[in-house]
């Protein structure tokens, strides 16, 4: 799923986020990617998803190498990774399933095949009755979950989850990360960045990348390898 040798990246201010990781994560994994603000767990997740390159160093994510030079190839890639951003980027003014429906629009599925998938997906997150509720009139964790929706919808391969239990109390973030663990099977890998340390040990086949100044440490911890 994901090979990382020698993985740098440096910005173009010479900022250098990561320095020189080795990473190999299976199919099916669910992997927490734990440190503190500023080690590099973003600009991992950025590199998995080909906003960033390598600047020294190979990566593969599915057997696609990600390169700068691949665009046409590296486009392809993305729609097969679900991403959830910390900031949810949800449109207001429009429905949950709007929203959702939104994370399938560059996909080659037809329409009413979308919708299809759009309202499972609210299912899955405990949101069906809310899909037609404008987002701004959703509370903060309802919000998280249309994110997650808007993601596992369009099934992909690999979701890439930033910060998703951010401002939530503890029995909303126990919840959000369930969900999430609950979407990888043997067809889906979950990465999650996280400051919520004290979630981890409620999943004990979790794999864990600690990060720290941009050098990465990984604990199996009984997952799937």
């Amino acid at each position: 799923m994901i090979q990382a040798k020698n993985v740098s990246l440096r910005y173009i201010d010479g900022t250098v986020a990561l320095r020189e990781i080795n990473l190999n994560v299976k199919p099916g994994e669910f992997v927490y990617i734990v440190g503190p603000s500023g080690s590099g767990k973003t600009s991992l997740l950025k590199l998995l998803m080909g906003i960033e390159f390598p600047s020294a160093g190979s990566l593969y994510v599915m057997d696609q190498p990600v390169l700068k030079k691949e665009t046409r190839k590296i486009r392809k890639l993305r729609q097969n990774i679900g991403p959830v951003f910390q900031e949810f980027r949800l449109i207001q003014g429009r429905t949950a399933l709007e929203n959702v429906l939104m994370g399938m629009r560059f996909l080659d599925i037809p329409k009413r095949q979308m919708i299809i998938n759009a309202k499972n997906a609210l299912v899955k997150v405990g949101l069906e009755h809310k899909a037609s509720v404008m987002v701004e009139k959703l509370s903060f964790g309802e919000a998280q979950r249309v994110a997650i929706a808007r993601a596992v919808a369009r099934k992909p391969a690999l979701i890439l989850a930033d910060e998703p239990t951010g401002n939530l109390d503890y029995d909303n973030a126990i919840n959000i990360m369930n969900l999430l663990y609950n979407f990888r099977d043997k067809n889906t890998t979950v990465l999650v960045t996280t400051h919520a340390t004290h979630l981890i040990d409620n999943y004990q086949d979790a794999s864990l990348i600690r990060v720290e100044k941009g050098k990465i440490h990984v604990e199996r911890r009984g997952a799937k390898v």
